[in-house]
């Protein structure tokens, strides 16, 4: 527990700025709280069971607003390299995630599924589908060798077409909406960034044609969904082992990523980054949602350690991590900088946490303590 003296913003102040709902086209959000996508493997055969659901409406029922699933495998055979990660495509799959959509509607919340493609993250040979080829936009080198192939046009056409069929079953069975994974060097975002990018045609070169295969794939689902569906992309700059890397240096150049992208129907972006709290360039405290928001004039979600000090990489190593204030998150979600803030440990760790922190309940908050990637509660 945290002793309440150090607990800093009144209850009435954290309800009144946290409880405001808020629009992503044509879904209401009830409040500023979201439920970060957190990969869980307790799906065996890709199916969410009755703990998944229990699991998310959960938090739904103690106050989180939009639940984003963890990443979801697309119907695609290459798209994953876990049996127990959930998938987006098939009867039983879907069948499982319908439940998971109607418990947090029960609970009082609001749902999209994070819709996923690991791209040459996925090594030959692994599951679900051992026989498919590790694929991405250009033969990647990992030590020096090799490694998985370079997508054809007919590969690209089939990963769009599989992320328009997600999309598009999502509706179907009663989500709010949909994330598009294009963050931490996954496929879609290999494509965006030029450290795995060498491609010579019109997907690779400078930004605005590295970031061609995600507008197709934002262009496809939007077709693919109803107008007021929302469309959610999800893109960072760091990535998995490559804390340091960049699609942009300037606004001007995050820009030119991100213009493509709305221009193609997203209506929000997830803005992931280590630690919300930091700015993004030079001259100004703008975080990445923020300078999101200001670029595009979309809705935006912040994440990065909230409610907590401590990255949350050094969570895969078990360590734990102690409370920390949200008074800052609570200035700048004031002052609009962005719409949303996403909660990823802290919720892990604690399914009450919204609850408590719209209640203004601070000093029953909980460190992280570093076993809840373990379970599912």
């Amino acid at each position: 527990m945290v002793p309440a003296a150090s607990q800093s913003p009144s209850a009435s102040r954290a309800a009144q700025i946290l409880s405001r709902p808020v629009a992503i086209n044509g879904l209401t959000v009830p409040n500023r709280i979201a439920m970060a996508p957190m990969t869980r493997q307790f799906s065996p055969g890709g199916v969410p069971g009755e703990d998944v659901v229990s699991y998310y409406a959960r938090r739904a029922a103690a106050g989180v607003g939009l639940i984003v699933t963890e990443g979801t495998y697309v119907g695609h055979a290459s798209a994953g390299n876990s049996d127990r990660v959930p998938r987006f495509d098939g009867e039983q799959q879907l069948a499982g995630w319908a439940k998971v959509a109607e418990g947090v509607h029960a609970a009082g919340g609001t749902i999209v599924p994070q819709l996923w493609h690991i791209g040459l993250v996925r090594k030959a040979g692994e599951p679900p589908f051992a026989d498919a080829p590790s694929v991405g936009p250009s033969v990647r080198l990992d030590g020096g060798e090799e490694h998985g192939t370079a997508m054809t046009r007919g590969d690209l056409d089939d990963v769009i077409a599989a992320f328009a069929r997600a999309a598009a079953a999502a509706e179907r069975i009663g989500f709010d909406g949909v994330e598009l994974h294009g963050a931490h060097g996954y496929l879609i975002d290999q494509f965006l960034w030029s450290g795995t990018n060498r491609r010579t045609d019109a997907y690779g070169g400078d930004p605005v044609a590295r970031t061609k295969f995600a507008a197709e794939i934002v262009a496809a689902v939007r077709e693919a969904v109803s107008p007021a569906f929302p469309v959610i992309f999800r893109y960072s700059q760091w990535k998995s082992g490559a804390y340091d890397a960049r699609l942009a240096d300037t606004p001007e150049q995050l820009a030119a990523v991100l213009t493509p992208l709305a221009d193609a129907g997203v209506d929000a972006f997830h803005a992931s980054t280590r630690r919300y709290w930091l700015s993004e360039f030079a001259g100004s405290d703008l975080n990445l949602a923020g300078w999101t928001k200001k670029l595009t004039g979309k809705t935006s979600i912040t994440v990065g350690s909230v409610g907590l000090d401590g990255e949350f990489i050094r969570a895969f190593a078990g360590e734990g991590a102690p409370v920390k204030g949200i008074d800052d998150l609570l200035d700048r979600l004031e002052s609009d900088e962005f719409d949303l803030v996403a909660v990823g440990r802290a919720l892990l760790q604690d399914p009450q946490w919204a609850a408590k922190v719209l209640a203004g309940r601070f000093d029953e908050l909980q460190p992280y303590d570093g076993s809840a990637l373990k379970t599912l509660t």
